[in-house]
């Protein structure tokens, strides 16, 4: 090598070395429990409906790389901007959907609902571009172990980005100018660490949430995004004519569901549950499984012969204030007997009620 090639790659060093000139860096986003940090939440049934980190801070020019280790996804909307919402009509409206009585729901001539078309295409595996102007997504990750999305950031600000499957789900990158001060990855380690010990503290708690008289939790919910998925309480005994009602927990990011009908939906699937169920793996819903069963306003009565096979369902439900669902439902239960009720999102949550 030539002296003159010498001080060429010294000085490549150098300029390397400085502010102006130096490499993009890439910071790490887990959306949800980051991996190695999951199996301590799993015995206690919670998942955290959070960014790990919440916030990250980054120089222009930099990437954030959003790894999905849980059903979640990102929309960067423009700013001021509001998140895409999970759900959305079709278009259509509802038709010819019967009971087991045969007679028609209250539903029929309702709009159709399914999944936002656009969030059912996936960037995951691709490279993208915030400027802070244009919204930018994940979409939903629908297929098994999706890739990592890389974003980045070309314009200076505070950005904040969402959740669309977890309304209240939320996240901020921070953009800095070249050679401002940042946290470094080591900072942002222990913020992580920090998070993942608060998390877990509190979901420790949520089976001990304590509800009003008459009351079901339909879920238990955490300030920052941990969710118990279970009935709370998950079985009580009750008098005839005696009423309850079910609602989401009020810091819940999540949408459940409180059904009762013929069969377990989660190891039940030819059930007449099991098949309301799965009218939420398609991107058009089971309007059965979406809908409330009574007509809005009627709390209904619930006996074995409801609709003819003792279907009762709430209806989807959440605590958004941007969406049309409601965040609670009564029944009266007209009839002695065994009434067991699963969440047709999530159908691994049962209930049981015993009525005298």
């Amino acid at each position: 090598m030539t002296g003159r090639c010498k001080v060429g790659v010294g000085a490549l060093v150098i300029l390397l070395a400085l502010p102006g000139v130096a490499q993009a860096k890439t910071k790490t986003v887990n959306m949800g429990i980051p991996p190695k940090s999951g199996k301590a939440f799993q015995p206690l049934g919670v998942d955290v409906n959070a960014f790990f980190p919440h916030g990250v801070t980054i120089h222009k020019g930099d990437k954030v790389k959003f790894l999905a280790v849980g059903f979640h996804s990102f929309d960067f909307p423009p700013r001021g901007g509001a998140p895409l919402s999970l759900i959305s009509p079709t278009g259509q409206k509802v038709s010819g959907v019967n009971d087991a009585a045969g007679m028609p729901f209250w539903f029929n001539g309702q709009d159709q609902v399914g999944f936002t078309p656009i969030l059912g295409a996936g960037n995951f595996g691709k490279k993208l571009s915030f400027k802070g102007s244009k919204r930018i997504l994940s979409g939903l990750p629908l297929a098994e172990n999706p890739k990592p999305i890389t974003v980045t950031f070309k314009k200076n600000g505070k950005f904040t980005y969402y959740c669309n499957i977890h309304a209240g789900m939320k996240g901020t990158v921070t953009v800095k100018a070249k050679g401002k001060s940042i946290p470094s990855d080591k900072a942002d380690k222990k913020a992580v660490k920090r998070q993942v010990a608060t998390a877990l503290s509190t979901s420790k708690k949520l089976d001990n949430t304590q509800v009003p008289a008459n009351t079901v939790d339909v879920g238990a919910a955490g300030k920052h995004g941990e969710e118990l998925f279970a009935f709370v309480p998950n079985a009580l005994t009750i008098p005839t004519g005696s009423s309850l009602t079910f609602r989401m927990h009020p810091a819940s990011f999540d949408i459940h569901t409180a059904t009762t009908g013929p069969g377990n939906p989660e190891t039940e699937p030819n059930s007449y549950l099991g098949q309301v169920a799965a009218g939420f793996n398609s991107p058009v819903f089971d309007p059965r499984a979406v809908y409330q069963s009574e007509p809005p306003g009627a709390a209904g009565t619930l006996t074995k012969l409801l609709h003819g096979n003792g279907f009762w369902n709430s209806g989807a439900m959440d605590t958004a204030s941007g969406t049309p669902l409601a965040s609670s439902n009564s029944v009266r239960f007209g009839a002695p007997g065994t009434y067991d009720f699963y969440c047709m999102i999530h159908p691994f949550m049962h209930l049981t009620v015993t009525v005298q």
